[in-house]
């Protein structure tokens, strides 16, 4: 599961102004109303109909007062209406999403961006890039599986506007890598998906993850759904408090996408975020992940019929629900053969395998308990893509996880088939990309 998603669609939309039609209607009403109100309304003419009388013999007719109306000279502008309220500021963290050390990174220019995209724009549409990009490098606290805190680190792109401006938020969750050097807050360059979506107008996050960056060494819990999570989350707290210290404001409105498994990340930050009823949910709108192995069962199903193909003497002991059967040389054979399809030979990065160990022992309760993202329903809009052809991440896993969430009550959960041909787990990427923009930017303001 390792694409580098390429670059990113943009399809802005606009809606015709009403400032146009409003001010006059509102100034014409004023006027009107100014007007009655200095003539005294019908008084006026009560006092020439009295004045028009004779007057008594014994009292002298005098001439009645006159109320002179002087008509506005210019427009009236009505008040402005008042400015938002400023958002509460929200003490910084100690523990978990503590804010450690802010690097800038350096700005990648709107040009920059679009001559790396240069190469694959016969994949991808064309990118209306609008800012440049200022990047930084945050470390940060989270915890692994056990609880442990670990210092992490993540890219925080942020677009250059003008001061004040206000932008939607964006986590982007990168899929597998295998060596440090391309998690993204080592590899802050035009090519990097974040810097591109930041270019697009979003303050965009994306997260390390633990075993990447600060945390090279540490293993990476590959598939392992709470830490997974907690990176990102703790990023987002961490980001808040920057954007705190440094007036740069957002508009209060979330989203979190990825593919592969930034796909799988980014589903299983959302469920943290709703079970815990953390308060970065209150943002949420949205959510868009893309070949994600959210069935982790279904995806390591896929993946071991890979394996019988290489093995066809041991089709009939190499099955789903008799693998704790096996003897410890063909468990081992196994188990590395399942690691060959997921980590290539040469990686720095060192990988938690628990979900192969859970496997093979047919542990579907420690697969349910740690890893499997199918069991809840969403209350925001999900967005799943999948291409029916991927045999990285089999199509069964968009599938059972749309029809187990339906089950349990989440209507705004849909899926859409990727239209590439063939529609392979590389193959859709681009049209991911397109996908994802356009979703995304039917909700985003402020771009």
């Amino acid at each position: 599961m390792n694409p580098r998603l390429p670059h990113l669609a943009d399809s802005p939309t606009g809606l015709p102004s009403l400032r146009g039609w409003v001010r006059p209607s509102l100034t014409a009403a004023l006027f009107l109303i100014l007007t009655a109100c200095g003539s005294g309304g019908d008084s006026a003419t009560d006092s020439q109909a009295v004045s028009s009388s004779p007057a008594p013999e014994s009292v002298a007719a005098t001439p009645a007062p006159t109320t002179e109306v002087t008509p506005p000279t210019a427009e009236v502008t009505p008040p402005a209406p008042p400015a938002p309220p400023a958002p509460p500021v929200e003490p910084e963290p100690t523990g978990p999403g503590r804010l450690e050390t802010v690097t800038p990174l350096g700005t990648v220019t709107t040009a920059a961006i679009q001559a790396a995209l240069a190469s694959v724009q016969d994949r991808i549409p064309p990118l209306p890039l609008l800012y440049d990009v200022d990047n930084y490098r945050l470390v940060y606290a989270t915890t692994d599986m056990q609880g442990r805190e670990v210092l992490v680190s993540g890219l925080l792109s942020v677009p250059r506007k003008a001061a004040g401006a206000r932008s939607p938020l964006l986590a982007y969750q990168h899929g597998t890598i295998f060596f440090d050097a391309e998690a993204p807050s080592n590899h802050a360059v035009a090519e990097e998906p974040p810097v591109i979506l930041a270019s697009l107008g979003y303050i965009v996050m994306s997260a390390d993850y633990i075993g990447y960056g600060a945390s090279k060494g540490v293993q990476h819990p590959y598939l392992r759904a709470s830490a997974s999570a907690s990176a990102v989350i703790d990023l987002l707290t961490a980001t808040r408090t920057w954007r705190q210290r440094t007036g740069v404001a957002d508009n209060g409105q979330l989203f979190l996408t990825g593919y592969s498994e930034g796909g799988y990340v980014t589903m299983a930050t959302h469920r943290a975020l709703q079970t815990t009823q953390n308060p970065h949910l209150a943002g949420l709108v949205a959510t868009v992940p893309g070949g994600g192995p959210y069935d982790v069962q279904a995806t390591l199903d896929g993946l071991l019929r890979l394996v019988r193909d290489e093995y066809p003497l041991l089709v009939a002991v190499i099955q789903p629900g008799v693998l704790r059967h096996l003897g410890s040389t063909t468990r081992r054979l196994v188990r590395n053969a399942l690691l060959s399809q997921l980590v290539p030979d040469g990686s720095d990065i060192e990988f938690d395998m628990a979900i192969l160990d859970h496997y093979l022992a047919d542990d579907e309760a420690a697969l349910d308990r740690e890893s499997n993202l199918d069991d809840w329903a969403p209350a925001a809009p999900v967005a799943l893509f999948h291409g029916q052809e991927d045999r990285t991440v089999p199509y069964a896993s968009a599938v059972n996880t749309l029809n187990a969430m339906r089950a349990l009550g989440a209507p705004q959960v849909d899926l859409q088939d990727c239209p590439a041909v063939p529609s392979s787990h590389i193959g859709c990427v681009p049209s991911f990309v397109a996908y994802m923009v356009t979703r995304l930017n039917a909700y985003a303001r402020d771009r």
